[in-house]
């Protein structure tokens, strides 16, 4: 069955890099209302794929944009049955003159698939279902059962998703859950990651006026709200890059000797990092590696600042309000809520005289721990080592990927993390990529996961 089922995923390479295609050229850009009704097709798209195929499938209404969910269960109870996670949603395509080509006209370009959504999501979560496709056409059934939740809030944080699972636990019901929205660490070293940071998110508000002013009538006599949010923000970090937030780090979990040996084993040095961010030189505590920083530290950054007038040529004013939005990533057991809480009294705390400051707060999802004992990551594992020729290496991201903790707790079963993108695929940027290497391999290594099953 894995021969013939390999060799009908190699014999059709266009038709599925076709299909690939047709989903790509959806605009489902879940931020946007304007695209509502293109989420909507991608979900319908999906739906009749699978059906398409040989599964059950329809669409799942939700409070927000709806969910794709499809079965096969003609394994038998005595077989193991796999829930499928992925996310149909995608980033805005903004900046569009950035792009080379149009983001939603997939293109090959020197061995890439360029597209918006090539590598997050659509082209990994595809690679699971031409995987199963593989199966029922090249081999007639699965040698497990099989059930797919594909979303569509992902980008904007998933807010019906926690919901809909709770709803339906009994329709998820499975022995484990795989997961493929992440990275190799190169073409032929793939990762199996066990550990998530979490997420908060802020936005701070700084008034100093009541309307922007004339900057030579008032300039001396009155705050300027842009240099205060600038003095607030620039005392929430020491100048190595340590938060400076009391209480900041009194969570954060101790990183033993023999799990910093493992993350030191992860070949993703200074030279990949300056590589794929332009960066002019590495920035961190000095206290800890890289893998520790991108993983089992806490950060927080912000994510951007705006006051006054920014368009072309000069307004002299001194702005009335000016506004920042702030993330926090989190370790595995930090709170959300309390960190957040700590960053908006300590920026209270800091904020310069003649200021009126709000700090608005957004929920948050924490940090999490993945079993790597269980048969389903040692069965991912094995796939993994036959695909790509090397065994994999576990690492701690520093990502978020909430329905990770809506799965541990609603549905209590093993969870897989195995990407297949790779680390410089610009997701979320212009030009946004995806290896046809690495989209053939995504295909083969779920095919041999199914196997090993």
């Amino acid at each position: 069955m894995l021969d013939q089922t390999l060799a009908y995923a190699r014999e059709h390479r266009e038709p599925f890099l076709k299909d690939l295609f047709d989903l790509l050229s959806i605009p489902s850009v879940s931020a946007q209302p304007a695209h509502t009704k293109d989420v909507r097709m991608a979900a319908l798209w999906l739906a009749e794929h699978l059906r398409n195929i040989g599964l059950k499938a329809e669409v799942k209404e939700t409070s927000g944009h709806p969910v794709v969910y499809g079965e096969w269960l003609g394994a038998g109870p005595n077989k193991p049955t796999l829930l499928i996670y992925g996310h149909y949603d995608v980033q805005p395509a903004e900046p569009f003159e950035l792009w080379t080509t149009d983001a939603f006209t997939p293109t090959v370009r020197d061995g890439y698939i360029f597209a918006r959504g090539s590598c997050d999501n659509k082209g990994q979560h595809m690679a699971h279902v031409k995987a199963i496709e593989s199966y029922l056409k090249g081999s007639g059934a699965l040698p497990v059962n099989v059930k797919f939740l594909i979303e569509g809030e992902e980008e904007i944080g998933g807010p019906s998703l926690t919901a809909f699972i709770e709803a339906n636990t009994e329709l998820l019901a499975c022995d484990g859950i795989m997961i493929s929205d992440g990275s190799l660490l190169a073409m032929d070293q793939p990762t199996l990651t066990y550990g998530l940071r979490g997420i908060v998110r802020l936005e701070v508000t700084v008034r100093a006026l009541d309307k922007d002013v004339h900057s030579g009538m008032y300039g001396g006599n009155v705050q300027n709200a842009a240099v205060a949010l600038a003095q607030i923000i620039a005392k929430l970090k020491d100048e190595q890059g340590r938060v400076t937030v009391p209480g900041f780090y009194d969570e954060v979990r101790t990183v033993d000797a023999a799990e910093l040996a493992e993350l030191e084993r992860v070949p993703y040095t200074a030279k990949e990092v300056l590589s794929e961010t332009g960066a002019m030189r590495l920035f961190g505590d000095p206290d800890f590696t890289l893998p520790e920083r991108k993983g089992s530290r806490p950060t927080l950054e912000i994510n951007g600042m705006w006051s006054g007038y920014t368009g072309p040529g000069g307004k002299t004013i001194i702005p009335a309000t000016a506004h920042a939005k702030i993330t926090c990533r989190m370790v595995p057991f930090m709170t959300p809520h309390k960190i957040a809480q700590q960053v908006a009294a300590y920026i209270q705390q800091v904020a310069p005289a003649a200021t009126e400051v709000r700090v608005e707060l957004f929920d948050g999802t924490p940090g999490l721990l993945i079993e790597r004992e269980s048969p389903f990551v040692t069965a991912a594992a094995q796939a993994a080592q036959e695909t790509y020729g090397n065994p994999p290496i576990f690492e701690l991201e520093g990502g978020s990927i909430p329905v990770v903790g809506d799965f541990q707790k609603l549905l209590g079963k093993p969870i897989i993390l195995l990407g297949f993108g790779l680390n410089d695929d610009n997701v979320h940027s212009p030009n946004e990529r995806y290896a046809l290497a690495c989209w053939e391999k995504g295909i083969e290594a779920s095919i041999r996961f199914l196997a090993k099953l």
